[in-house]
Order: C-alpha cells, then structure tokens, then sequence
C-alpha cells in the first residue's frame, strides 16, 4: 500500500462505509483509493510545487477538528458521494483536476465562462464541472516489448505520478484535487517511473554528445543511463544516416553528421533538409519539418466531423499528409495568415504561427551553412523522394492480406483514421510516427515507391532481405 511505499497515507472506503451516496453504493469487495490534495489557488501556476494543508491525513494536525471542519465546508465536499457512486464501476484511473469552486452553474459569476464538459450527478437537475476530465495515463514513448519501434504507447501513471499530480488543485482557483482508483488497479502501479531517456530514441542524444567531443559515448555516465541495447541501436541509426565513422577506434561524427547536429531536430529531419538541395525543395521541406515539429494544426471537432471533412477536401493530396499539410500552410500564408479563414477551416492559427517561427529558425540555420534555398515549383514528386531517402527506416509496405507490415522488423500496423490515405492502399509508404493503442497505427503517412528506398540505403535493405530470408 501507498503508505509501505514511502508516500502520504490514502484514504480507502469499502462499501457501507466513508462518503454518503445518494445513488448507491460501491459493487461488493471493491475498495477505493482516495489521493486527496488542496490548493490555495492563484495565477502561479506552481500548485503541484507549494506546500499543502495535510487535508488527507488530519490526524496529523494538532488541531483535527478545525481541519475536518473546513474540509467539510469545502463545496466540492457535499457532491463527493454522488461523484463516488458515478465513478464506481470504473476500473481504470481517472484524473480529475482543477476543482472549482461552484457546484452548480447558476453560482458561477457572469465572467466565469462555463466550462464545457460536464459530469451529471443522480441527485437533480444540476451539474457539477470540470475544466479537465480525462484518463490519467499519458502517451509515453515505449512499444511492445522486443518490437525494435519507437511508438507513443498509453501507459499507467506510477504512483509517484499519482500522487504528484494530486497538487493540480489551486491552480485555476481555490478547491480540491480528488484522485479516485480502484484499491486494486492502483496496487498496479510501478512505485516509480521509468526515466525518460531509458525509454526513448537516442539517436539525438548520441548526436549532440559526439558534437560535444565526448570521448566515448559508448561509455558516458548517464545519471539514469540506458541499457547497451539502446545505446548501440542509436549508434547504428546514425551510422545508417550517414552522421558517423570509425577512427582509430574511435566514433566521430562526418561532415554531414556535424551539420547535422547544428539542427534543433531529430536526427531524421535534421538529414532531411540537408539532401533537399539534391532534389531541388528545400522551400518545402523546410515547410513540412516546421509542421511536424509543432503539436498538430488541424482541428478536428468531433461533433462537426462531416463538416471538417468537407472543408479539408480543397486541401487533400493523394500522396499522403505531408503534401495535405504542405497545402494548408501554403493558403495559410497566402490569405495573410487571416484567424477567420482559420476558423472557418478548422485549423489551429497559433499552432500555425508557431510553424512560421520555427520554419524561419530552420531557414536561418540552412543560409548560415550556405545551403541552396530551392523550391520544386510545384514538382512534389522531388519532396517525397526526399522524404524516402531520409526516412527510409521508417516504411511500411502493403501485404498480400491487404495489411500493412514494416520493412524492418516485420511488425504488423495500420493506418491511422486520421491519415487522408486511411480509406487507400497504396503499395509503400513512409511515416513519421506510430501510435500504440489497441494495435500499431502510422501517423503522418507520405506515398513512395519501393526503388526510392533501395536507392537511399541499399545495403540496408540488402541486409534486411537477406534477414527476412533465412
């Protein structure tokens, strides 16, 4: 339990017992436990860092009745029973965060705009809302064990997150913070969670740490450091690159390796806009980095997804997302960058202006190394070439079934529904992500032909063949 493992004591209810509620009680031989958290409020936004009143442990306090007095008083505690039988047959967490101050909407002040999501209590006609009602295990960079992908997988919170996150409250205003699971799903939890970097590519950090001349990166004493397997599978990403060489026994970076690292990017990218010179588009490479390398810019309401369709038609390219989003960033400029024409479009303007800022980052770099700043002039068949001779690694081709599987390990994936080729089947194609859910879906999907591939890494893909023979 919570408090064998070094943190605060959880609160627990077994059925017939703790909070009243109205619309029933827990099913029989399910416990619930409660990581409760106050906060103060404020503009600051440092909730989780202050200090809290012990409200989850009053037996701490010397003055007990007074803390229990102003727990009780708190309005969010009346609606805690009626919260506990709505969530009751939930099994998985739930994070629910930024507790306001008023039960029901007629209580909010006239510039409090209501927030939009909502939980309807059993009780009545009234509501209680939350500005944040969502599943509390994040996206983290980790696959299927021994898959050789670097996917974005749901995973569980740990229980230090957990308890971490209990410091959400006062934030946005002065309330609480509950955080409910079941006793059962929460003992799942790892105590801790696993460092980022041992869970992560390491082809950047490989790269910067050869920029930096460190002797032996082979060897470098990473504070939480990665297993071996990782570290030589970013070494042979880089060497596949092009970004490193053997001398003297030694790994140092090539001259490309060395411009390389001169872009805030991944590896990948960072190659991808020094062979747009070759193919004449680097205008539109430049674009297409920009874009994947800010949070998404479409928006995709699901309650208008007939009319967001519709208006993304003018926009779409058969040859994959980058050219769509290429096309969208294109009119963007060319109106002015006008928020109507955003809106109308459903496409996230600031998000957008990000692009431009990072684009204009990115051009900056290239005209300091003297590169040719060339546009294809509408050719898009030079762009994605490009794009398959730098993200060769990162392919998948059509089976006979009509499934997809990448060309490297042969791991089964799909195409996400969102992707404009979801409803197509095109024989081979390149993407910059896989997402982890229920199966492997590729985001961000971009047509090639096969010779392109062989033709950026031909001893890889010999390799790979010989490998898929045996």
């Amino acid at each position: 339990m919570p408090e064998e493992a070094g943190f605060p004591p959880a609160k627990r209810f077994r059925p017939g017992f703790g909070p009243p509620s109205r619309a029933g009680s827990f099913p029989p031989g399910r416990r619930v436990v409660m990581l409760l958290t106050a906060g103060s409020g404020g503009k600051g936004g440092g909730g989780g860092r202050r200090q809290q009143p012990p409200l989850a442990q009053p037996s701490a306090s010397p003055y007990r009745e007074a803390v229990e007095l102003q727990r009780r008083s708190l309005p969010i505690f009346q609606a805690r029973g009626q919260l506990l039988a709505q969530l009751r047959n939930l099994d998985s967490a739930v994070l629910i965060g930024e507790w306001p101050r008023w039960s029901n909407e007629q209580d909010l002040p006239r510039h409090c705009k209501a927030p939009s999501r909502r939980l309807p209590l059993n009780g009545g006609p009234s509501f209680v809302r939350f500005p944040a009602l969502c599943t509390a295990a994040p996206c983290l960079p980790r696959g299927p064990k021994d898959s050789g992908l670097e996917v974005l997988a749901v995973q569980r919170v740990s229980k230090t997150q957990a308890w971490q996150r209990t410091g959400r409250a006062g934030r946005e205003d002065s309330g609480v913070c509950y955080r409910l699971y079941t006793e059962e799903e929460f003992e799942k939890f790892e105590k801790m969670t696993v460092p980022e970097i041992q869970r992560c590519n390491l082809a950047g950090v490989m790269l910067q740490l050869l920029a930096m001349k460190v002797p032996n990166v082979l060897t470098f004493d990473f504070m939480s450091k990665p297993s071996p397997d990782h570290i030589q599978a970013a070494i042979a990403q880089l060497d596949l690159l092009g970004a490193v060489e053997h001398k003297d026994d030694q790994l140092t970076l090539t001259p490309i390796g060395r411009k390389m690292a001169a872009f805030p990017l991944e590896p990948k990218f960072a190659k991808t806009i020094l062979l747009s010179p070759k193919f004449h588009c680097t205008e539109e490479i430049l674009t297409i980095v920009s874009l994947l390398s800010v949070d998404s810019v479409l928006h995709n309401p699901p309650s208008r997804r007939d009319e967001v369709q519709a208006v993304r038609k003018k926009f779409i390219s058969s040859e994959g997302d980058h050219i769509t989003l290429l096309n969208i960033y294109r009119t963007f400029k060319n109106i002015g960058g006008n928020k109507d024409w955003c809106k109308e479009n459903f496409v996230n303007s600031k998000n957008m202006m990000l692009v431009t800022e990072v684009r204009a980052q990115l051009r900056d770099i290239c005209l300091k190394m003297s590169m040719p700043i060339l546009s294809s002039r509408g050719d898009m068949e030079s762009v994605r070439r490009c794009l398959a001779h730098s993200l060769f690694m990162s392919t998948a081709e059509l089976q006979p079934d009509g499934t997809y599987a990448t060309t490297d390990t042969h791991q089964p994936v799909a195409i996400h529904p969102s992707s404009v080729l979801f409803h197509c089947k095109p024989a081979c194609v390149v993407y910059t992500e896989l997402l982890y859910t229920n199966k492997c879906y590729m985001r961000d999907l971009c047509v090639v032909d096969a010779e392109w591939l062989y033709e950026a890494a031909p001893e890889y893909f010999r390799r790979k063949l010989r490998t898929a023979r045996n």
